[in-house]
């Protein structure tokens, strides 16, 4: 795979337009490739028009010799030979802006090369301001996530061992974030009578704090002031109606209670926050990695092109810039490591690397097996129903409206489930080629969340069984007079129903347990939507499920067929 292909494949796709435009800087490189490809054959043709291959050989008996040692390199010309300067320079608002300064423009297509040089001083600025600002916000989270671990530290002390009391250190209070984005498991009451300005100061001290010792920060080895927890409050979403009508019936101001479902509550929260820290902290060295590695590509390519040796320069000042110099976001993951492995999983490190890097699905070959089989079994299926139809002539029947009017009805459910998850599969074969980080979106856990071939797959298992089932209704209804078949015809559907039903509900670690039981829960909080807080998935599904109106009207059928109708006789009322 090309560099190009391959860095567009990196990318976070909420940070595109931060990341160094690796094409048009390639095309720049180009105009240079072909001003120089046009003078140079100009000037063979017009000096020597029969020139072949022997030229390159006779030209290079006199190139300069490059000498067998590396002593030539350390020439007192070496300065002479430079092509670029390359320096930090100070903008408005004590800004470092990183310029070049090209020193061959004279030279035959030089104008190319100056506005190949100006082009990537930008893409480079742009990049280091861009990481500048995303270290300067993780930082800003990582005290609040300093400070959210204390106040649950506390909470844990409080609620295991209520008769411990602690030393009470001095609680460090950093400036508030203008925003908390999901870190909102413990937000800190503003305390009264706390001024501003010693709040700043506060804060200063707290960063210069945690930047000479960097053990006192998420790990610290100290243990947590209760005092914290009379500043702070717990807000936990109602996971039931009933909780919900007793959150609505008492007051929203009451205090803790340090119980164990607070706990609960907020060490999953905390979790989670730990998690998605960790995961925009990777996604951040890997902007950086790759950015780096676009330029020292594209300089090479410069290299290349014109013979020059410039990239030496200019990726010696990417490494000393912020972008290559900094190592704030290293640190920062090693200690989101040390702290989540201290304080959630007791110390096992290989557990607490599985919940930070969750591990990727790996594609496994039965399913793109099992898929294929049951594919080609659907469609052997369908033309069997379309030679059965004609054979026994079963639309010239006089039967035929009957079937159509009660049998239909009950099997075209199916049909309208199937459709609809061949669509989701196309859905997120989509997310995952314009790489939509679903599973983030609707929270499902990573390695567990269904991709679309399994989708795929489930579709194609659940239509071999439908027509599998119209088949043998087909059979059976052309065998109707015995007396065996008078009622067994009208029970395959309602049978393949509740066979379903059997599988959504299984207890057992089969056919997707945690992606049907999600399933299960998102529909349930649709249908109780006034209780409940509504989230993406739950909205997702809804409207998903409001374009499913012919679905319910065969489900309303079945209800109607099998409970008040007469389906001995193929007979209704509905």
């Amino acid at each position: 795979m090309k560099f190009g292909k391959e860095f567009a494949s990196q990318m976070v796709q909420e940070w595109q337009e931060a990341y160094m435009d690796y094409n048009y800087l390639k095309t720049v490189l180009k105009d240079i490739l072909r001003h120089k490809q046009k003078n140079s054959s100009s000037t063979t043709a017009s000096s020597t028009p029969r020139s072949g291959g022997g030229l390159r050989r006779k030209v290079s008996l006199y190139r300069a010799f490059s000498g067998l040692t590396n002593q030539q390199r350390n020439s007192p010309r070496k300065r002479d030979d430079e092509a670029i300067l390359v320096g930090p320079v100070l903008r408005e608002g004590s800004e470092e802006h990183y310029q070049t300064m090209f020193l061959m423009s004279s030279d035959e297509g030089g104008e190319y090369e100056l506005v190949f040089f100006r082009r990537l001083d930008n893409e480079f600025n742009k990049v280091v301001k861009f990481y500048r600002k995303m270290v300067e916000e993780v930082i800003e989270e990582a005290d609040e996530l300093t400070r959210q671990m204390n106040a649950l530290i506390a909470l844990r002390i409080k609620v295991e061992n209520p008769a411990m009391r602690t030393v009470e250190p001095e609680v460090v209070r950093p400036s508030k974030r203008p925003e908390r984005r999901r870190m909102d498991a413990i937000q800190e009451v503003e305390m009264s009578g706390e001024g501003e300005v010693e709040e700043e100061r506060r804060g200063k001290e707290a960063i210069e704090s945690r930047q000479r010792n960097d053990n006192k920060g998420i790990d610290g080895s100290r243990p947590a002031s209760l005092d914290i927890l009379d500043h702070v409050k717990i807000n936990i979403n109602p996971e039931s109606p009933i909780s919900t009508l007793r959150s609505i019936l008492m007051s929203s101001t009451a205090d803790l209670s340090f119980s164990k479902e607070e706990l609960r509550k907020s060490q999953e929260l905390m979790t989670q926050a730990f998690v998605e820290f960790y995961r925009k902290l990777g996604l951040l060295k890997s902007y950086c990695f790759m950015n780096q590695l676009a330029f020292s590509k594209i300089m090479k390519k410069y290299d290349k092109i014109t013979l020059r040796n410039a990239s030496k320069a200019y990726l010696e000042m990417v490494d000393k810039s912020y972008l290559g110099s900094c190592d704030e976001v290293t640190r920062l993951m090693e200690r989101v490591e040390a702290a989540f492995t201290k304080h959630f999983v007791n110390g096992n490190r290989r557990k607490g690397m599985d919940t930070l890097r969750p591990k990727t699905r790996r594609e496994r070959h039965r399913i793109t097996f099992f898929l294929g089989f049951l594919s080609g079994c659907s469609l052997a299926l369908v033309v069997t129903i379309l030679v059965l139809v004609q054979t026994r002539k079963i639309i010239k029947s006089e039967s035929r409206h009957r079937y159509m009017e009660n049998i239909f009805p009950l099997y075209s459910l199916f049909g309208f489930i199937v459709l609809h998850m061949l669509m989701f599969s196309g859905n997120i074969y989509y997310w995952r080629r314009y790489r939509v980080n679903y599973p983030f979106i609707f929270g499902l856990k990573e390695g567990t969340h269904l991709g679309y071939k399994e989708v795929f797959l489930l579709s194609a298992a659940l239509s071999v069984l439908s027509l599998g089932a119209v088949i043998s209704n087909l059979d059976m209804d052309m065998e109707r007079n015995a007396n065996n078949f008078k009622t067994m015809p009208e029970l395959v559907p309602l049978g393949l129903v509740i066979l379903l039903l059997l599988i959504l509900f299984c207890p057992l670690n089969i056919i997707y347990r945690s992606t049907r039981y999600f399933l299960i829960r998102i529909s349930f909080r649709c249908l109780f939507a006034p209780l409940y807080k509504v989230t993406l998935p739950d909205f997702f599904l809804a409207d998903q499920l409001t374009s499913q109106v012919q679905a319910y009207r065969s489900l309303e059928f079945y209800i109607c067929y099998y409970g008040w109708g007469d389906f001995r006789k193929r007979e209704n009322k509905c």
